[in-house]
């Protein structure tokens, strides 16, 4: 969990070894239970720790310490999962337009005792704000969830996207965010906007 530890330092957490016991179980379960049901692709499950688990928890540093967090377009958990477990005392609301989805994360939650987890089964478009915090893990272009993002905050909140970007992204009305190759062996972005 070299790298888990090492997003989550960069974001200024600092796991307890129970929450890396249970990000390592949420990760057998994307192994066994996520990839297979098509959450994820198979060429991502070599990748689960570097690429999604240390990958979420970057947003930890940008989102606390928010009540509550909505994660839009979450599929199976990410970012939120791994944010409610490094972040007990927030509430996230994982919201996913797909019900065989929304059914595996349900379950996810159980086997883990998330109790600050609730799911949504809704279409990013149809959530109703103002929300103070949303974090989404290219599930909508920038460019659409920016509207999205616009008509649901409220007069003080901010958004953290990420993508799957090979070079810096830049686009209007969000702050890019470069997160160091020393994290994740790789350079990564988040695109934030913010109303304070």
């Amino acid at each position: 969990m070299e790298h888990v530890r090492a997003a989550a330092k960069y974001a200024g957490i600092e796991l307890s070894p129970s929450q890396i016991v249970r990000l390592g179980r949420y990760a057998e379960w994307l192994r066994s239970e996520g990839q297979p049901a098509g959450g994820i692709g198979p060429e991502e499950v070599d990748r689960l720790e570097r690429r999604h688990l240390a990958d979420s928890l970057l947003f930890a540093g940008y989102v606390a310490p928010s009540r509550e967090v909505w994660d839009l377009g979450t599929g199976v958990g990410l970012p939120g999962i791994p944010l409610a477990i490094a972040l007990p005392d927030t509430h996230f609301v994982l919201v996913d337009r797909s019900r065989r989805r929304i059914d595996l994360l349900r379950r996810v939650i159980r086997i883990l005792d998330l109790e600050n987890c609730q799911v949504l089964h809704s279409e990013i478009e149809d959530l109703q704000g103002p929300l103070q915090t949303m974090v989404s893990r290219a599930s909508l272009p920038p460019e659409r969830m920016i509207e999205v993002a616009g008509r649901l905050l409220g007069e003080i909140g901010r958004v953290v996207v990420a993508g799957s970007w090979t070079e810096r992204p830049q686009h209007p009305g969000w702050e890019t965010v470069e997160i160091p190759e020393y994290v994740l062996d790789q350079a990564v972005w988040l695109l934030i906007m913010r109303r304070e």
